[in-house]
């Protein structure tokens, strides 16, 4: 794919990471609105209407990929960094919660990969940011997280971020791995994504797990991550007061005193 920006990067920090990309004059790089930590002098913010990738013609060929953007939730617009200055500058992407930043040189993986719709964080110019949406009907009614994706395509390097700690897995051909939704970051397009059922309805309701789970079968490259935002919220949302709650003193003395001089249990 002709147009695709080079860059070199560097990526900071161990549980909230940042990337720092370096761009030569006249290189850019394309990301999401809100995700820029910084950027040096001489680097200057376009609003693009589309995925980014600069390579749809007219206005007709914008309207459609902004409209994929559109169904999965993220905005119309993305904002290109470019660097106009005379020599290298430095433009920085920080990670939205706690997880690691991945960077994937997609010419090394057939120009491809999908992940999941918040799994991705900023690219080199000329990479597409589409959507792709799995063939079976079971995977859209029940795979929650996992129905309308990210197709990432192009030749040059894109990050995308993963939740708690990453597992990079090769599956072999027709290797099986079943995983929780929301624990799927991302994997190569001829990887084979299902939704199974768990079996037992004891199982379902009580196990914790759920009613179904992913099946990702190889070959094909995948990742996984440790700690969903979903996840992540949901027990932050169930351990506040508002949501009923035991609010920060869970598991304390001082907190268990503090709720009955304050009437918490009345």
């Amino acid at each position: 794919m002709a147009g695709m920006h080079e860059i070199d990067y560097e990526i900071f920090g161990s549980e909230m990471q940042f990337v720092a990309v370096e761009l030569d004059p006249q290189e850019a790089v394309v990301a999401e609105a809100g995700g820029m930590m910084y950027m040096e002098e001489g680097i200057e913010l376009e609003t693009i209407f589309g995925d980014g990738s600069q390579q749809s013609s007219g206005f007709l060929g914008s309207l459609l990929s902004a409209g994929k953007r559109l169904l999965t939730g993220e905005s119309l617009f993305m904002t290109v960094f470019h660097n106009q200055g005379v020599g290298k500058r430095r433009v920085a992407f920080g990670a939205p919660y706690p997880g690691k930043i991945v960077p994937i040189n997609l010419s090394e993986l057939g120009g491809e990969i999908l992940c999941q719709k918040d799994a991705f964080l900023c690219a080199a110019k000329g990479v597409s940011i589409g959507i792709a949406f799995q063939k079976k009907f079971g995977v859209g009614l029940f795979g929650g997280e996992g129905f309308i994706m990210q197709r990432l395509q192009g030749d040059g390097l894109a990050f995308i971020h993963a939740g708690g700690t990453l597992l990079q897995r090769d599956l072999a051909p027709g290797e099986t791995l079943r995983v929780d939704t929301g624990c799927i970051v991302g994997f190569q397009p001829f990887v084979t994504f299902d939704i199974q059922y768990v079996g037992k309805i004891k199982t379902a309701l009580f196990g914790g797990e759920g009613l179904f789970y992913a099946t990702l079968r190889g070959p094909g490259r995948i990742w996984l991550q440790s700690l969903p935002f979903s996840r992540l919220a949901g027990r932050i949302f169930a351990a506040a007061p508002q949501a009923g709650g035991r609010g920060s003193e869970e598991g304390s003395v001082l907190g268990g005193v503090g709720r009955l001089l304050g009437g918490g249990n009345s």
